[in-house]
C-alpha cells in the first residue's frame, strides 16, 4: 500500500536529486537475419529490427509521463554481427550502416552489438568485423560496438588484446576532428555479459530470448543525498545500511518501468541491471559519493575501500527488490561521465593507477579514459591486457574504454556533450610493455576456471 510520505520521497528523489531510468534497452536476435547473401542479410536485419522496435521510443515516452520518471535513453542491442558477417562475407560495415538507419528510423539513442566475441580465438568473421570498427564508428553516430577478449573460463587472447590497442587508436584517429569520439562508442571487455542494457557495451547474447526488454537504472545523487542527511557521526555499517535501502528503492522503480515496458511491448521483461550510473550533472556523481563517505577527494588513499563499500551495498539493497537482476550491476566509475571524477582527475589525485585498483572492486572497469594521443597502440593493449587480468582472475566483468586524444595538446580536454561529458588528458607510463605484447598467444585460464 503505497502512502503520501513514499510519494513524496520518489517526487523529491526525481526533482532534486537526479533520479531516473538511465535506459531501457530492448535486445533482438538477428539470428533468423544469417544469410550467405550480405545485402538480403541487411535487409532482413533492418526489416527485423524496425518491426520489433517500432513501439520502443512510444511506450518509453508513455512510461515517462505515466510514472514522472525521466527515462534518459531508449536503446537497441543486437546479436554480435560478427555472427552474421562470418556467413554473409563482405564488408562488415554494411551492417553497420543498416544498424544506423534502423536506429535513425525509430528515434533511438543508441543501438549495440557491431561486436565480436573473441576470447579464445577469431573466426574470420569476427576478424573481419574488428578490422572495420574504426571505420564503421567513424560514418554512424548511433552505432556502439565491443568486444570481448578475454573470459575466466578461457584466460585472455592476447593477440586480440593486440589488435585492440591498434582499433582503438584507428577509431580515435578517424574521427580526431571531432574530439576522437570514434573511441567513445568502443568497448574491450573481459567477461562480458550477455543482458548488459548499457552502452556502448551491449549486445544480445546467444542465449538470450529472440526478444527481450533490460532497463538499466541510475541514481548517486538519491544514494549521496541520504548519506548527506545521515551525517558525519554515523558508521560504516549505518552507511552501508542506508546505501543498501536507497539501492532498494531506486531498484524497485526500474521493476516497475522494465515489467510495465516489457507488457506493453509484448515481449519478456529481461533484467534491471542495477548499476549506479553518474552523469556530468552536478549532483549525479559516484565520486561525491564517495566524497560523503568521508574522502577528501576520490583518488586519495582510502578510495578503493570506500567504492567497494558502495559496489556490495548497492547490490545487496538491489538483489532484494528485484528477481531479476543482471547485466553490470554495480558502481560505475567513468571518468568523463561523472563531474567528481572529473575533477578529481584534472587535480592529478585521480591517475590511471588508482582507477586500475579501483576496478577490482566495482563494476566495469577502466571506462570513458582519455590519454594522451602519441600513446602507442602497445601500451594501450598493454591497459586492455592489465584490466582483462583483473576480470580474469576476480571472475568478474572488466571493460576498458579508453581514447588517445589524437591531436590535442597536455592539459587539454576532450568534449562530447551529452552523457558522454568531457574527458581530462590523464597521464600514462612512459616505459614500453611492447616487448610483452608483441609475443602473443594466450594467458591461460586461471585455477579457479576448473570449478565443475
Amino acid at each position: 500500500m503505497l502512502n503520501t510520505s513514499d510519494i513524496l520521497e520518489t517526487i523529491q528523489m526525481i526533482q532534486q536529486e537526479n533520479l531516473d531510468v538511465r535506459t531501457i534497452t530492448m535486445g533482438i536476435s538477428l539470428f533468423d537475419c544469417i544469410d550467405s547473401d550480405l545485402r538480403r542479410s541487411c535487409s532482413k536485419v533492418y526489416d527485423k529490427i524496425t518491426r520489433r522496435a517500432g513501439r520502443l521510443v512510444e511506450v518509453g515516452c508513455a512510461l515517462e509521463k505515466k510514472y514522472g520518471v525521466p527515462i534518459i535513453n531508449k536503446r537497441i542491442s543486437v546479436t554480435p554481427i560478427a555472427m552474421l558477417a562470418g556467413a554473409s562475407g563482405g564488408d562488415p560495415v554494411e551492417y553497420a550502416l543498416t544498424l544506423e538507419r534502423a536506429a535513425t528510423e525509430l528515434g533511438v539513442d543508441l543501438i549495440g552489438g557491431f561486436s565480436a566475441l573473441v576470447h579464445k580465438g577469431f573466426s574470420p568473421g569476427d576478424e573481419a568485423l574488428i578490422n572495420a570498427i574504426p571505420r564503421a564508428l567513424a560514418q554512424t553516430s548511433r552505432l556502439c560496438s565491443s568486444v570481448n577478449v578475454g573470459s575466466t573460463k578461457s584466460g585472455i587472447n592476447m593477440d586480440a588484446v593486440a589488435l585492440m590497442g591498434r582499433i582503438v587508436r584507428e577509431a580515435a584517429m578517424l574521427t580526431r576532428d571531432n574530439h576522437c569520439i570514434g573511441a567513445t562508442k568502443l568497448v574491450i571487455f573481459c567477461n562480458a555479459p550477455e543482458d548488459n542494457p548499457f552502452m556502448a557495451g551491449a549486445f544480445h547474447g546467444p542465449g538470450e530470448p529472440d526478444c527481450v526488454v533490460h532497463v538499466g537504472v541510475s541514481g548517486p545523487g538519491v544514494v549521496r543525498s541520504v548519506l548527506q542527511k545521515a551525517g558525519k557521526d554515523c558508521d560504516l555499517i549505518a552507511v552501508a545500511e542506508l546505501i543498501k535501502k536507497t539501492a532498494f528503492k531506486i531498484t524497485r522503480v526500474g521493476q516497475l518501468v522494465g515489467t510495465e515496458a516489457a507488457a506493453m511491448l509484448g515481449v519478456p521483461f529481461g533484467i534491471v541491471d542495477l548499476s549506479l550510473a553518474p552523469t556530468p550533472a552536478v549532483g549525479d556523481s559516484v565520486a561525491h559519493i564517495l566524497e560523503e563517505i568521508g574522502l577528501a577527494r576520490c583518488g586519495t588513499h582510502g578510495t578503493t575501500a570506500a567504492l567497494a563499500l558502495l559496489n556490495d551495498a548497492v547490490k545487496k539493497g538491489g538483489v532484494m527488490a528485484s528477481s531479476s537482476v543482471g547485466g553490470l550491476s554495480g558502481a560505475f566509475i567513468p571518468v568523463s561521465e561523472d563531474a567528481g571524477m572529473i575533477e578529481a582527475a584534472r587535480c592529478g589525485t585521480l591517475t590511471l593507477d588508482k582507477l586500475e585498483a579501483m576496478t577490482a572492486v566495482c563494476s566495469v572497469g577502466l571506462d570513458m579514459i582519455a590519454v594522451p594521443g602519441d600513446t602507442p597502440a602497445e601500451t594501450i593493449s598493454a591497459i586492455i591486457a592489465d584490466e582483462a587480468a583483473i576480470g580474469v582472475i576476480n571472475n568478474k566483468t572488466t571493460a576498458v574504454r579508453i581514447i588517445p586524444a589524437i591531436g590535442q595538446p597536455e592539459g587539454a580536454e576532450l568534449q562530447f556533450g551529452g552523457l558522454f561529458g568531457s574527458a581530462p588528458i590523464m597521464p600514462i607510463h612512459q616505459d614500453s610493455p611492447a616487448a610483452f605484447i608483441a609475443r602473443g598467444g594466450r594467458i591461460p585460464a586461471p585455477l579457479q576456471s576448473l570449478k565443475n
